[in-house]
Parts: C-alpha cells; structure tokens; sequence
C-alpha cells in the first residue's frame, strides 16, 4: 500500500523501534492527525490466542467513559418491551415485521438502517432464518455482547453512553475505536486503559501464559505507535 505524503512526512518522525508510553503516544497521534476531518483514534491489540480453539474466542462488551465519539443507531425487536426501548431512546422499535426487511434489505439502508440489533429472548428463534445475513455483518444479537436481554431499559442507555463490544478476528486481534482525535489527552488516555483492562479480563481459562503480546494505536489515517503493555 502506497501512503500519500502527509503520511510519509509523519512517519519519518516516529521511531518504529521504540516502544511509547501511553501518554506520550497518544500525544504524538494527536498532534500528527493527518485528515482534515476529526479522525478516530483506534486501537489494535495483538493476542496469543489460537483462533483454531473454540474455547480461546474472545468476544465482550466494555463500557467506554467518554465513549467513542460516534453515535450509533440502535434498532431493537422485540414483542415484550417495546415502550422501554422507545422510553430508552432506541432509535428504531419494531417487533416481527422487522425481520422481513432484514430478509428484503431494506433494514440495510434508509431508514431503517442500524448499528446494533437488540433484542429480547422471545424473538431470537424468529431471527434464526436471517442469522445468516446478520452474522457476517456483525449484527446478530448475542448474551455475550448483551444485546439478548429482558433489561431493555439499561441496555440501550448503556449502548447510547458508550457500550462497545469487542471481539478477536480470525488472527487473534482485537480492534476498538476509543474515541476522536479532538477528545482530551486525559479522555482519550482513560477510554484505553479500561479498554484494555477489559480485554485482559476476557483472558480465555485454556490460554496459558499472557493473553496481551502487542498493542499499537493510530488515528483512522495516521501512523501506528507501539504502547507499553
């Protein structure tokens, strides 16, 4: 991949070798943005885990502080809690007929189109017919992520505030967004050590030795800094 010249002009700056400090890190990103939009800052965490074992998946939700900066549209489906989803800001409340526009596409766009599928237990065996659409978009609800639940109040609340899931890829990564690049240093710097400080507590019991072997951040067009472990 050919980077452009701001790029460049930024990594010449950086000692790819060296390994930041939080602070210092976040401080170099912040101040080498490369975008004239309000760039992401992302973080990338490298695990020991073998994606091959079933029981070494990491999959969990972290409430982030000051959250990640960008709002997300939250649909819920249900047939039990509707005017506690509305009451709870969900921006989209809809019970079975919703399913067909996930079958359609229309729940894709317009809208109707989402961030996060909520919904309560009653609904997910009407939802196993579209799991197949739904999964590879990260967007079936699951217990682990919180998004099957009775507490529908709470949940979307917690979802508008800055509840984030996370999970490992298929090379035993785990990338978050953690806010943007014009959130305070102090902000910013808070979001990551709960970030990881969560990540850590998803340790699956089989993974022997450390779960965490590298983590980098970067703004959504900028360079990766290695951070202290």
């Amino acid at each position: 991949m050919k980077h452009g010249k701001k790029y460049r002009a930024v990594e010449e700056k950086i000692d790819r070798n060296k390994v930041y400090s939080l602070e210092e890190a976040v401080k170099i990103v912040k101040e080498n943005k490369i975008a004239k939009f309000d760039e992401s800052i992302e973080v990338h965490v490298k695990t020991n885990i073998d994606t091959k074992k079933g029981d070494q998946q990491i999959r969990s939700t972290v409430e982030l502080p000051h959250g990640t900066g960008k709002s997300k549209i939250i649909a819920v489906i249900t047939s039990t809690h509707a005017k506690d989803a509305k009451e709870a800001g969900a921006d989209i409340v809809e019970g079975e007929e919703f399913i067909e526009k996930i079958k359609s596409g229309k729940a894709f766009s317009g809208k109707d189109k989402f961030d996060i599928l909520v919904a309560t237990p009653e609904m997910m065996p009407k939802l196993a017919p579209v799991a197949k659409i739904l999964g590879p978009k990260g967007l079936m609800p699951n217990p682990k992520t919180e998004t099957v639940t009775t507490k529908i109040k709470e949940t979307v609340t917690a979802l508008k505030k800055g509840k984030v899931a996370f999970k490992n890829d298929d090379g035993g990564n785990i990338h978050q967004t953690v806010g943007k690049v014009s959130f305070e240093d102090a902000k910013i710097i808070e979001n990551i050590k709960i970030l990881i400080s969560s990540i850590e507590k998803s340790k699956p019991a089989t993974l022997k030795g450390k779960l965490i072997s590298g983590i980098t951040i970067c703004s959504t067009m900028g360079v990766g800094l290695r951070i202290q472990i």
